[in-house]
C-alpha cells in the first residue's frame, strides 16, 4: 500500500511536474493517476474512450503522437493501458458511488504547455531537483496541483463515510480547449447534482480563495488559411494571387471588427506563416487566432465576423479562405448558492486568512462546458480559485507554486463536497448564471 497521498502531497505534485505533457499527449500522465486511483480503490476507473467519445474532441492534434508514447512505454506504462490509448484518447475518470446521497462532480486538468522550463538557479524547481525533464514543456499552468488535489480529495472521500457518488473528471486538453467538451458529453456527467472546478493561483495569494468566479469569456480558437497562386516576383507578378498580401489584408480587418453593444468582445491573431522565398508570390498562408466574449454570443458574433473578413480578404486578392474551428467553449458562471456554501467553508479551514464571494475571471475555460451540462439539467456548479503565491504569472518559463496551497486546496474541495452531502439538497435561490443573451444572428442587440 502506497504512503497516503495527503502525507505526500508535495512529491506527488512534483511527480507531475518533471513529467508534463501537451493536449492529447498525456500518456504518461494518465498512467500515473491509474496508478495513484487504483491505489486509492475506487467503483470505477474509466481511462481514455472508456471516459468519453473520442469523436466529441476538440483541438486533436495532427502531430505524430509516437515519441510521447514511446517514452512513456519507456517508463514502463502498461502496454494494455497504452493500446486503449490510442490515438490520443488520454485523461481519466474516478468514480465513488457509496449509496443514497447527492451527485457531486470534481474537475480537474492534466495537461501541460509548450514552453521551456527556466534553468534560473534561483528557479525552485532547479535548486530543489523536479525542473521538466522533456525539452519545451512546462507545467506553467498549475495543472501539476489540479492533479494533486483531484488524487487526495479521492482518497479522502474513499476513506471516509461519504454517501453518495463522486465522480472526478481528470481532463485532458485544457490548454487547447479541447477535453471540456467530451467530458461533459459523456455518460459520467449525467444527473450530477453539483460540480466543483478549481484552479491554483490567478494572481491570487496564498491564503487566499476565491468561491467562485463570474464573467469567464466564451472562446473560439481558429485556423484560417488562404490559397493563392505562386508566379515569380519579378518576371511575372500579375500572374500570381498573392495570399500574403490576402492575410495581411485579413489581419489589419480582423483588428476593425466593430465592438458589440451588449458587451466586451476580443480577437486576436496570434500566429502567422506565408511564402516561401522572397521572389516567389506566396500560394498560401495560415493564421491561428481566436475569438471572446462577454457571452457565447458575443464569440459567436466576432468569429462569425472574423470568418467573413478572412474570406472576403482573400477574395480581394483573387484567392480562397477558409476558417475552421479548432475548439471552442461557452460562458458560464458561478451559482451564487455554491459560492455561499465554499466561502463558508473556506473560512474555516487552517491557513486560508481571505475569502472573496467573487471575482472576475477575464479569461477563458472550457471547464464551462460541464458548469453548462449540469446547470442545464437543475444542478449547481461552481469555480473556484485557491490562492498561491506565484513568483511569475502562468505561462511563463518560471511559474511555479507555493506548495502550502496544496494542503488548503485539499481542505476546502473536501469540505465543500461533506458540506454538500449534508445540506443536500441545496436549494436553488433563482436561475443559474450561465449566460445566455446578448448578440443575435444578425450581430444587433437585444434589448
Amino acid at each position: 500500500m502506497n504512503e497516503p497521498i495527503r502525507d505526500r502531497l508535495a512529491s506527488v505534485r512534483r511527480r507531475f511536474h518533471r513529467h508534463p505533457e501537451p493536449a492529447w499527449r498525456e500518456f504518461l500522465t494518465t498512467a500515473t493517476l491509474a496508478e495513484e486511483i487504483r491505489s486509492i480503490g475506487v467503483d470505477e476507473l474509466a481511462i481514455g474512450p472508456d471516459a468519453y467519445d473520442p469523436a466529441d474532441r476538440m483541438a486533436v492534434p495532427d502531430a505524430d503522437l509516437e515519441p510521447w508514447i514511446e517514452r512513456t512505454r519507456e517508463h514502463g506504462a502498461d502496454e494494455e493501458l497504452l493500446d486503449r490509448m490510442t490515438g490520443g484518447n488520454t485523461g481519466c475518470v474516478a468514480v465513488l458511488d457509496r449509496g443514497e446521497g447527492p451527485a457531486i462532480g470534481l474537475r480537474v486538468d492534466i495537461d501541460g504547455l509548450f514552453i521551456e522550463e527556466s534553468t534560473a538557479p534561483d528557479h525552485d524547481p532547479v535548486d530543489e531537483g523536479f525542473r521538466s525533464e522533456i525539452d519545451g514543456t512546462m507545467h506553467a499552468c498549475g495543472h501539476d496541483v489540479h492533479m494533486t488535489w483531484g488524487l487526495a480529495v479521492l482518497e479522502a472521500i474513499a476513506e471516509s463515510d461519504f454517501a453518495g457518488r463522486l465522480v472526478v473528471f481528470f481532463q485532458p486538453a485544457e490548454e487547447t480547449g479541447g477535453g471540456g467538451h467530451p467530458m461533459a458529453e459523456s455518460r459520467f456527467a449525467d444527473d450530477l447534482d453539483y460540480l466543483l472546478a478549481v484552479h491554483v493561483g490567478l494572481d491570487h495569494p496564498t491564503g487566499e480563495v476565491v468561491a467562485g468566479i463570474e464573467k469567464p469569456l466564451a472562446m473560439a480558437h481558429l485556423d484560417a488559411t488562404i490559397e493563392g497562386t505562386s508566379a515569380h516576383a519579378g518576371k511575372a507578378p500579375n500572374e500570381g494571387d498573392n495570399a500574403m498580401q490576402a492575410m495581411g489584408t485579413a489581419i489589419v480587418n480582423a483588428y476593425g471588427i466593430a465592438r458589440h453593444a451588449d458587451g466586451m468582445t476580443r480577437v486576436n491573431v496570434g500566429w502567422a506563416e506565408a511564402g516561401s522565398a522572397s521572389n516567389v508570390v506566396a500560394e498560401r498562408a495560415e493564421m491561428e487566432a481566436e475569438a471572446r466574449g462577454e457571452t457565447t454570443e458575443l464569440m459567436e458574433y466576432v468569429k462569425r465576423r472574423f470568418e467573413t473578413t478572412v474570406r472576403a480578404a482573400a477574395t480581394m486578392h483573387g484567392c480562397r479562405g477558409t476558417v475552421d474551428v479548432v475548439s471552442e467553449s461557452p460562458r458560464a458562471d458561478s451559482d451564487p448558492e455554491l459560492q455561499a456554501l465554499v466561502t463558508e467553508v473556506a473560512e474555516g479551514v487552517d491557513g486560508i486568512d481571505g475569502v472573496r464571494p467573487a471575482a472576475d475571471f477575464g479569461a477563458s475555460e472550457d471547464a464551462t462546458f460541464l458548469m453548462e451540462r449540469v446547470q442545464d439539467e437543475g444542478g449547481l456548479a461552481t469555480y473556484l480559485i485557491v490562492g498561491t503565491d506565484h513568483p511569475t504569472s502562468h505561462h511563463t518559463p518560471t511559474f511555479d507554486v507555493d506548495e502550502r496551497s496544496i494542503r488548503h486546496g485539499v481542505d476546502v474541495l473536501v469540505g465543500a463536497i461533506r458540506d454538500l452531502e449534508r445540506r443536500h439538497p441545496v436549494p436553488h435561490t433563482g436561475g443559474h448564471a450561465t449566460v445566455r443573451s446578448g448578440a443575435t444572428g444578425d450581430g444587433s442587440g437585444q434589448g
